[in-house]
């Protein structure tokens, strides 16, 4: 919240200025656009034009829609995977030069380390992209720590907030929703995990938005990977 979306907001017009011509920055654009469209219905939706003509008037016309989307989309906090996929790129070139790291809590490492050694399988379900998690976690402060998963999921098997979407990742997995811990700091997510089958648990941490007191009293809370006392695997 505080580095990778601020990061996002004040580099995107650099960002599309410096890497426009390129195949990977169209496909972007032209997701961003499609989502446009289908966003057309919506209270103060920013359209992304097709560039009418060339020379560089048009050119930061375009651009500035694409900025002022992308801005508006983040203000919602909305997943959809067009704004996923251009942060995700814009990500990897920040992490690959340095200029931000993925920050990881202390606990963590030692307790996926454990897991792995009962016959567990680890697995990141983000509403980042699957390249967003594999470069926090490829260029992290504890260093390259991706060999700790053995997969991962974004929206694109649907959203976190719908208890199908947990369904399809067990049937991937091959595992028993009953089977499965699901970890989130957001209520909603919890909740649909739970309508799943799914075991859960709130991570209470630094930063994170403040639970009900219903909320707290209803969810297995663990403030540090350290709580969790999982079953051996059979």
């Amino acid at each position: 919240q505080e580095t990778l979306f601020p990061y996002i907001k004040d580099n995107v017009k650099e960002y599309l200025r410096a890497h426009w011509e390129e195949e990977e920055c169209q496909r972007d654009v032209g997701l961003l656009r499609k989502q446009a469209q289908e966003d057309s219905y919506l209270d103060g939706a920013v359209p992304i034009p097709l560039e009418s003509g060339s020379g560089e008037e048009e050119l930061e016309r375009v651009i500035q829609a694409v900025v002022d989307n992308v801005h508006w989309q983040m203000s919602l906090d909305r997943k959809t995977t067009a704004l996923k996929q251009l942060q995700g790129h814009m990500w990897r070139a920040a992490y690959a030069t340095g200029l931000v790291k993925g920050e990881i809590f202390e606990d963590v490492v030692p307790a996926i380390q454990k897991w792995r050694e009962a016959g567990m399988k680890v697995y990141i379900y983000s509403s980042g992209s699957i390249e967003a998690q594999k470069l926090l976690f490829g260029y992290s402060t504890e260093g390259d720590i991706l060999e700790l998963f053995d997969g991962h999921f974004d929206t694109k098997i649907g959203p976190k907030v719908e208890s199908e979407s947990y369904r399809r990742i067990a049937a991937s997995i091959g595992c028993a929703t009953n089977n499965i811990l699901f970890l989130t700091d957001v209520p909603r997510e919890a909740n649909a995990a739970e309508e799943a089958d799914t075991h859960v648990a709130v991570v209470i941490r630094p930063g994170n938005a403040g639970l009900t007191d219903d909320e707290k009293s209803y969810y297995s809370l663990i403030s540090s990977f350290t709580e969790l006392f999982l079953p051996s695997s059979t």
